[in-house]
């Protein structure tokens, strides 16, 4: 399970990387299905591998509580999507549109009942693949305050949220790669 630095207040540098990583692969695979161009997923993967950057911001009391957060410490939380994006403002280009939106936008709800309540069912499909890929790495990895899910219970989350969290052709997009990296017989995030 992945633990607090003691004294230093930040979180396990080597376990966020992982998770940025295996995000930023699945991303680009399902940036891939969706019928992105190579060069255009690679660009989405890179992107996702950064849309989590404002957590940096946050204070690590916070990112490693093994607890429920109080309703004053979610809300602390939920700015690392506007910290990212102010981090990010000097990137330039599309690259730099799209790592900002997946930064600030990520917890965005096809439904529209994310964390501002924005853009529901008009997210851009970049932020919605990188949301996805989010879910399913956060879900699948230890966290101070819950063990790793087993992958058929997060894929079952990622279905039950197919129109409320996702948007519904991603899910079954998601779904539909998720099964070709299993019956090619290798873990997620594996080369």
């Amino acid at each position: 399970m992945t633990k607090p630095i003691k004294g230093k207040g930040l979180i396990n540098i080597t376990n966020h990387l992982d998770e940025n990583e295996k995000t930023a692969q699945l991303a680009e695979a399902l940036a891939t299905a969706y019928g992105a161009n190579p060069a255009a997923a690679r660009e989405i993967g890179d992107a996702a591998a950064i849309h989590d950057i404002g957590k940096c911001k946050i204070p690590g009391h916070i990112l490693n509580s093994p607890n429920r957060l109080t309703p004053a410490e979610f809300e602390i939380l939920k700015t690392h999507t506007i910290l990212g994006a102010e981090i990010l403002a000097d990137l330039r280009g599309h690259f730099g549109k799209m790592a900002r939106e997946m930064c600030e936008f990520h917890h965005e709800k096809f439904n529209g009942k994310g964390y501002w309540g924005r853009y529901a069912g008009q997210l851009p499909y970049y932020v919605s693949i990188a949301a996805i890929s989010d879910v399913y790495v956060a879900l699948t990895s230890e966290r101070p305050y819950k063990q790793a899910w087993p992958h058929h219970k997060a894929m079952e989350y990622i279905k039950n949220q197919s129109g409320r969290q996702f948007c519904p052709m991603l899910v079954d997009i998601f779904v539909s790669v998720m099964a070709d990296i299993s019956k090619e017989g290798n873990a997620f995030g594996k080369k």
